[in-house]
Formats: structure tokens, C-alpha cells, sequence
């Protein structure tokens, strides 16, 4: 258990600098409600979109994305729409999962959709 927090936390990170690089602003980490968890908030222009990010330390038959449910979806939805509620915005958004295998990112945008 241990092991798979800091693998997500590292991924987290190196997920952070992606979007960093690419000239988004990051808006906030971990944001967690009751109606579920967003792994990061990034900002550019006037989109702002919603980060899962999904980080393995090796290939396995299933692409870490795929661990991204539908019900896993609804969840970020929800959280999504919390966020924008508690912070009276309305931008465009986009929800996109960052896969990370052995360091490497993927990053997948519109990866699903309201």
C-alpha cells in the first residue's frame, strides 16, 4: 500500500510538470469533496480541465486509462461540477487521464465527456 501511494504521488508529479511545460497553469492538487477526488486542476486560456492521472511502474495487459470506470468517470463529473459550483466558474472543461508507465506520460485529452 505504501509502495502504490508514493507510485501515485511520483506519477502525480511528473503528471504536474507535463502540463506545466506545456504552459498550463496549475490550479490546484488533490482536490477532494464528498462527491469524489480530482487528481489535478490545470488552467490555460479559458479552459480548465480535470486531471486523472493513473501511473504503473510496468506495462500490464490493461492500459492504466482503462482503470478509469465509468463510475470512476461519474465521480470526477461530479467533482468537477462541485469545484465549479464552490468557485463561481464557468469555463470551458475538458477531463483528461494521464497514463504514466515507467516514467513515462501519456496524456490523453478528452478522455471522456459530460
Amino acid at each position: 500500500m505504501i509502495f502504490s501511494k508514493l507510485l501515485g504521488d511520483s506519477g502525480e508529479k511528473l503528471a504536474a510538470k507535463y502540463y506545466e511545460k506545456q504552459g498550463y497553469e496549475i490550479v490546484a492538487r488533490n482536490y477532494r469533496t464528498r462527491m469524489g477526488e480530482i487528481d489535478i486542476i490545470v488552467k490555460t486560456d479559458d479552459i480548465l480541465v480535470f486531471v486523472e492521472v493513473k501511473t504503473r511502474s510496468e506495462n500490464t495487459i490493461a492500459s492504466p486509462r482503462e482503470f478509469v470506470t465509468k463510475q470512476k468517470q461519474r465521480r470526477i463529473i461530479a467533482a468537477a461540477k462541485a469545484y465549479m459550483s464552490e468557485n463561481k466558474c464557468e469555463p470551458i472543461m475538458r477531463f483528461d487521464v494521464v497514463e504514466i508507465i515507467n516514467r513515462q506520460v501519456n496524456c490523453i485529452e478528452n478522455a471522456f465527456t459530460l
